[in-house]
């Protein structure tokens, strides 16, 4: 169908509530790793589907404005009832984030605790369900009929569940490229030999420094050997975001090693930086078919990402910047 997007992003909508690092506030704002991944996409002047399920309490006009800025929404499900997607955040500073104790962070800062945010619960170290749908994982009824023509999928962190059952269903509609960014809720110890079975057939996992080292804790604290064992599990290519680092790449075909640094762009908030890289990455990777002009792009979009707040705030930059970044990064790549 000529309308129908070739790229989808399945993911999370959030209430965000976020203090940066300079001490701004933004009380429930629209949010998610969804938004951070589309912009990252569309940067690179690219339309993609969104998959996602919210609560009846969402607020449409959201929904409405984020149709507006040309995103295709039609694949976000209202579930019949209410759903808390609160999510907070606070930076002491550019690299070290908090997501407890909302009301000790607002005091900190002598500014009135927002009354949206009583009764917030932090479920950051929560432990996903690997047998159990949870009300808002992800299903096979929630890909839309002409989302299916779609060539190129990515998964944003989602529970356990639904990382293992869409895959599947995404190929059966014929998708032939298939990235994930996996979940805290599962990159630990105890889910060591549930792991691998959600990279078969992969074509790049793109999981951050601090989910393979909690999935490895006592097994390994060397990141390439990490990258290596991980690609064994029948997946191309392994990226390990590393934050203010920048990214390794592990390329498994060609067994070649790539420490990329992050663009030395200004530094505001990092909030939705990982899921811009992935959204940057689905769309370099379908340009090129080459590992390391996917990072790039993806390198690209989150250096914009992280100089402003919101996840519409990338789409605001110059025209032409994304592509002058992109022009001069691989001069600082280095195989190792």
């Amino acid at each position: 169908m000529a309308d129908a997007p070739k790229y989808l992003l399945l993911g999370q909508l959030r209430r965000e509530y976020i203090i940066t690092a300079e001490g701004k506030v933004r009380i429930d704002q629209p949010g998610g790793n969804l938004l951070y991944a589309v912009t990252g996409l569309a940067l690179w002047k690219e339309r993609a589907g969104m998959i996602a399920r919210v609560g009846e309490d969402y607020p449409r006009v959201w929904l409405d404005k984020i149709t507006e800025m040309g995103f295709d929404v039609s694949g976000v499900r209202i579930l019949p009832e209410a759903h808390d997607l609160r999510a907070f955040i606070a930076y002491s500073d550019l690299h070290t984030r908090h997501t407890d104790d909302p009301v000790g962070h607002f005091a900190r800062l002598e500014k009135e605790f927002p009354k949206s945010l009583l009764g917030y619960k932090d479920n950051s170290e929560r432990i996903d369900d690997m047998n159990k749908l949870a009300p808002l994982s992800l299903r096979q009824t929630d890909v839309p009929d002409d989302y299916k023509y779609a060539s190129a999928a990515h998964l944003c962190p989602l529970d356990y569940m639904a990382h293992s059952l869409m895959p599947a269903v995404l190929r059966q509609s014929g998708l032939t490229t298939i990235t994930m960014d996996p979940s805290p809720g599962y990159m630990n110890s105890s889910f060591f030999y549930e792991v691998p079975a959600l990279l078969t057939g992969l074509t790049a996992f793109l999981p951050s420094e601090d989910d393979v080292r909690s999935l490895y804790q006592g097994r390994s604290d060397d990141l390439w050997e990490m990258a290596e064992a991980l690609a064994a599990y029948d997946c191309d290519i392994i990226v390990i975001k590393r934050g203010v680092k920048g990214q390794y790449l592990y390329d498994a075909v060609s067994k070649i090693r790539y420490d990329i640094p992050a663009y030395p762009s200004r530094k505001a908030d990092a909030t939705g930086a990982g899921d811009a890289f992935s959204g940057g990455f689905l769309v370099g990777y379908r340009r090129t078919y080459d590992p390391l002009q996917a990072v790039l792009h993806g390198n690209v979009s989150a250096s914009l990402a992280i100089e402003g707040s919101g996840p519409f705030y990338a789409l605001e930059s110059l025209p032409g910047l994304a592509e002058a970044r992109l022009e001069t990064l691989p001069e600082l790549v280095r195989k190792v």
